[in-house]
């Protein structure tokens, strides 16, 4: 399957501060996108930029917009009537953020270009496992429940920490349950940006019968305040995963967002601009 013609653009918007870094992540999830859909004019817009070297989500929307509308204009001087569509920006975000999402949907409002703003990419089941699959090259989980060999630092708790408040933790709650049901130990949500949250949450987990805790991120990357994960470690006094970066299965879930608001599905793409 390819991108039907005249698709409108894919804008992923990036939060956090910029840096070459969240670029280059950036730029990986855009490529799984496109490798799942030839053809996908996928671009990336930068929360909290203005500069030229990191463009900021609006410019990026006014860029685009500009682009189709002089297909527009050129396809009238050819006699044809098309009716070019808005952009899509999809957030680069695992979980809601209200203070994220406030400011994307701003970006989107003040860039005038009628753009539409999906939803964020979880809670899903490919978010588990992904966060499954990070525990497991830390050494803090086994990669295969099915397998019978042993991890000698496995976790038997896990503290699953999200950003955004308690929307958020109650998002990652559901991810938590079906990381736990791949992992056969107990999860629970904390939020890193909520005084006491890891450390009550870790609590929890030890009064229950853990020994032996892990930090897991579920979590993307570039909305991570820096330092903000090393702390979270220290406070729940355990050892911590790596964030979802660009995991194929966070560009499957950016895709799949822009897919279901364009109208395309994997069976029938869908012709011409989408209802809205």
């Amino acid at each position: 399957m390819t991108a039907p013609e005249g698709a409108p653009a894919l804008v992923l918007a990036v939060p956090g501060l910029p840096s070459v870094e969240n670029r280059r992540l950036a730029e990986e999830v855009v490529s799984i996108a496109r490798s799942e859909l030839p053809g996908l004019d996928a671009r990336i817009g930068f929360v909290e930029s203005g500069d030229a070297e990191f463009p900021s989500l609006r410019e990026v929307l006014a860029q685009a917009a500009a682009e189709e509308a002089r297909d527009e204009e050129a396809a009238e001087g050819e006699g044809e009537a098309l009716a070019w569509p808005a952009p899509v920006v999809v957030p680069l975000l695992a979980g809601p953020d209200s203070s994220n999402q406030r400011v994307i949907r701003q970006a989107v409002l003040d860039s005038g270009t009628g753009a539409a703003l999906t939803d964020v990419l979880g809670p899903h089941p490919l978010l588990a496992e992904a966060v499954h699959v990070r525990l497991s090259e830390a050494g803090l989980a086994r990669a295969d429940r099915a397998r019978l060999f042993t991890v000698a630092t496995a976790a038997d708790g896990i503290v699953l920490v999200t950003v955004g408040g308690e929307e958020a933790v109650q998002a990652a709650g559901i991810t938590g349950m079906l990381l736990s049901a791949r992992l056969a130990v107990p999860v629970l949500a904390a939020a890193l940006d909520l005084d006491g949250s890891v450390a009550a949450t870790a609590e929890r987990l030890t009064e229950a019968g853990s020994q032996q805790l892990a930090l897991a991120p579920c979590l993307i990357g570039p909305e991570i305040a820096d330092g903000l994960l090393v702390a979270g470690a220290k406070e729940a006094g355990c050892p911590a995963a790596e964030p979802l970066g660009a995991y194929p299965a966070v560009g499957r879930l950016v895709l799949s967002a822009y897919m279901a608001e364009v109208g395309i599905t994997p069976d029938r793409p869908s012709q011409g601009s989408p209802v809205r």
